[in-house]
């Protein structure tokens, strides 16, 4: 609701909560009547769903006259508890394939003449929240060709399931695959587990931090094998900053005896039309002790559509 409206909608109630009001309702009658015009505007957000229009009708009605503000929140607080139940019914009786939230991007670019390169990213992403158990994956693949040569191939699949100990804290396990020789591996995996919190819940901003002990096993392009326990942290946080406009910054970090890694990874969304959106992003990835002949950092900027599901 614009901001104007917001201001003046006390304005407006104000008298038509004492014009309507009944003579027997006080801040402890529980049948409290809500004046007409109040009701049909609380009738019309909770007939949109629209969560943010439900608070504002409250929090001015409540301003205004008490009594039949208690009602109004009474109404509101009875759709939001038969709106749960109805989710928890619906996630009760799914099978684990329904459910599933997510995208899927995939960008690109060809060039011709002086030089002919190609280059290719996918990605997607998944998640399904049940009322115990969230479950998250993810799959990405970067290739890139010049000259018949390839110049980059990073891979990277993830599996990580949530057991939610309460609205925030959760513990975590996760899995993880990823080949990239040009940074000097041709396979590395990861086991985790630890606990997750979700430090802000907000409609704007989300940051989830997870911390806890890991196993590593990485075969180096040099013949080179290491396999050590290492301690994993990690950082998701998205932000919209404007209606169909959001950025994100998804960073994490295994630390270790031999060799360490940290990854981040920058995105801005804008979205597009339907479930269509575009995408730019940046990501780095360090290695602190890559075989000889690999440098220690790379980086990839990544142009894509993306689908939501």
């Amino acid at each position: 609701m614009p901001g104007v409206v917001r201001r003046l909608l006390p304005l407006c109630l104000a008298p038509l909560l004492v014009a309507n009001a009944e003579p027997s309702a006080t801040p402890d009658n529980s049948q409290a009547l809500i004046p007409p015009a109040i009701r049909a505007m609380l009738d019309a957000a909770l007939a949109s769903a629209n969560e943010g229009d439900i608070s504002t009708i409250v929090k001015y009605a409540r301003t205004a006259d008490p009594a039949s503000g208690d009602a109004v929140l009474a109404v509101a607080e009875r759709w939001r508890a038969d709106r749960d139940e109805r989710r928890r019914e619906v996630i009760r009786e799914a099978s684990f394939i329904d459910l599933w939230r997510g995208k899927a991007e995939l960008g690109g670019y060809l060039t011709t003449g002086n030089s002919n390169t190609v280059g290719v990213t996918a990605a997607a992403q998944a998640t399904r929240e049940g009322l115990q158990w969230r479950h998250k994956f993810i799959a990405q693949a970067d290739y890139q060709e010049s000259l018949g040569v390839a110049t980059r191939e990073h891979y990277l699949v993830s599996y990580e399931p949530n057991f939610k100990l309460d609205d925030r804290a959760y513990l975590y396990g996760q899995a993880q695959f990823e080949s990239d020789r040009f940074l000097g591996y041709d396979q590395r995996y990861a086991a985790s587990f630890g606990v997750g919190y979700s430090a802000i819940k907000s409609p704007r901003v989300k940051l989830d931090l997870e911390l806890g002990p890991a196993y590593r096993h990485t075969e180096f392009t040099d013949e080179t094998v290491q396999s050590s326990i290492a301690a994993r942290g990690s950082m998701d946080l998205t932000w919209k900053l404007l209606p169909g406009l959001s950025v994100s910054q998804v960073a994490s970090a295994f630390v270790q005896r031999y060799n360490s890694t940290i990854s981040s990874a920058t995105a801005l969304n804008a979205k597009l039309l339907g479930p269509l959106s575009a995408q730019l992003s940046y990501n780095v990835q360090y290695e602190s002790m890559p075989p000889a002949g690999s440098v220690s950092t790379d980086t990839t900027s990544r142009a894509a559509l993306v689908y939501s599901f």
